[in-house]
């Protein structure tokens, strides 16, 4: 079994292997006509299922072709440009290059004993990406799994720097529609169950900032902590951004940290074009940016950034068998110091392989060309009279349903739209999303491949059609 094990004796079974399986990826996405299969979880269960782990293949090519039959074969593939659900983005080839690397090597990015070069490189790409920010020359920050635990070592580090323990007075603001791991953060942080305080939108789904002015006076007025404001920059179901530099200011008047979840957002960061539209998040204490949202990187690659690097401090734990006190005079950067997790995977390498290949403006440009594609997208839908489509798009994002001409019973337009995401689904022929409006139920594109078209949307919206219209012939026929 130790002809298994990756090491100097290993390393051309390693390339051999290592080979045969990206030529199999190679030749599948090379082939691949429509994002899905079709196949149902009922279809895919019994063939994994029959699988008996404990009697192995002893053979990679055997275990490929079993792969290509429960994985490979079915798989969702976010590449093709008719993938147009949830915040997937197709990948770029130096960061897939990095993710090669880095599984090989396997540095653990907690201590410097662990991982040397990959600690230092983080740090650059942590520097790199507060610079772009505008967050000032104490900033700091750390690599995390995904937005969710960017967002939570965020209000952790708010919830301690009120230094209270009424932990029921601390209150938090987010909008309506920001994203639910606000409301999962403070529970994990003990706060109350009135702790997150829902600020309205307006019609284009931004925090209205009179109200939340109006809060943040009532929880003073009440003899609470506010806490934080959680702006988004890019909320996922519509890609709204918050009015920042308003938000900051009423944060400055308040004294309470403003954190920008930026997940979505972040690609702006690097463009060129649009980059004003995230105008102010320079003045935020802590910032989510998700690299594998908008820069175009596989999953995970993504930070939480903070202003002031003392901060961080709370965060920070010391063991003798890992990162003792000592470690800190004598100047030795574990990252550990920083993060919630111990363990951490050198995820930075596939951003530094993209920069260093592609560069900012790279990954901007690619950005851009799908910011103007939903703006295309948004002016189909607009002038289409069979969907209403929700708001004009400030990132990617499109919300939108099917308006029968014949049907005016909500209900029956709700069960349609559902029908016809779910036959979309079932066909392969394209994979969309969906959410809820006004308690009514919409589609959802979410548009992160520049090599989608305005053809294909155009495509998928005739799809959509066709599908809600036989819904709605089916049901009639019944109704009869």
């Amino acid at each position: 079994m130790r002809s298994h094990l990756l090491n100097d004796t290993t390393a051309e079974h390693y390339r051999r292997s290592v080979t045969e399986g990206v030529e199999r990826v190679a030749a599948k996405l090379a082939a691949t006509d429509r994002p899905f299969t079709g196949v149902t979880a009922d279809d895919l269960a019994p063939r994994i299922d029959a699988i008996d782990l404990d009697r192995p293949l002893r053979d990679t090519t055997a275990a490929l072709d079993e792969l290509e039959d429960v994985y490979l074969r079915d798989a969702v593939y976010f590449h093709h440009p008719r993938y147009l659900a949830h915040l997937n983005c197709p990948v770029v080839i130096p960061a897939v290059l990095g993710e090669a690397v880095l599984s090989a090597v396997n540095s653990s990015l907690d201590t410097w004993d662990q991982s040397a070069g990959g600690t230092l490189i983080e740090r650059k790409l942590i520097d790199w990406t507060a610079a772009r920010i505008g967050l000032g020359p104490a900033a700091d920050g750390v690599f995390t799994s995904g937005g969710t635990q960017s967002n939570l070592q965020a209000l952790l580090l708010a919830r301690e720097e009120t230094k209270t323990e009424e932990l029921t007075k601390l209150r938090v603001f987010a909008s309506e529609v920001s994203h639910f791991s606000v409301q999962k953060s403070a529970k994990l942080l003990g706060l109350g169950p009135d702790a997150v305080v829902v600020v309205p939108v307006d019609h284009d789904k931004r925090m209205q900032t009179v109200a939340l002015a109006h809060e943040l006076e009532r929880c003073a007025e009440a003899g609470l902590i506010p806490m934080a404001v959680v702006a988004t920059a890019g909320t996922t179901d519509f890609g709204s951004i918050d009015p920042l530099p308003e938000i900051a200011g009423l944060c400055e008047q308040y004294g309470a940290w403003l954190h920008v979840d930026a997940a979505y957002g972040c690609g702006l960061l690097a463009s060129r074009k649009y980059r004003h539209r995230i105008d102010g998040i320079e003045r935020a204490d802590s910032v989510t940016v998700d690299y594998h949202k908008s820069f175009f990187q596989p999953v995970s690659s993504s930070a939480v950034l903070v202003r002031d690097a003392a901060t961080l401090r709370h965060a920070t734990y010391h063991a003798e068998y890992l990162n003792p006190r000592r470690m800190v005079t004598e100047r030795i950067p574990n990252q550990v110091d920083k993060s919630l997790q111990t363990t951490r995977r050198f995820d930075a390498l596939k951003l530094w392989m993209t920069l260093r290949v592609m560069g900012a403006d790279g990954i901007g440009v690619l950005f851009d060309e799908v910011c103007d594609l939903a703006a295309e997208g948004w002016k189909l839908l607009a002038a289409d009279p069979r969907f209403d489509v929700v708001v004009e798009p400030s990132l990617s994002t499109l919300v939108f349903r099917y308006i029968p001409a014949a049907v005016t019973d909500p209900a029956e337009i709700d069960r349609a739209n559902l029908y016809a995401r779910k036959a979309l689904f079932a066909s392969g022929d394209a994979v969309v999303a969906g959410t809820k409006v006004s308690g009514r139920h919409y589609l959802k594109f979410t548009l992160l491949n520049p090599e989608t078209t305005t053809a294909d949307i155009t495509a998928v919206l005739d799809l959509i059609a066709g599908h809600a219209e036989q819904y709605l012939g089916e049901s009639l026929d019944r109704a009869c």
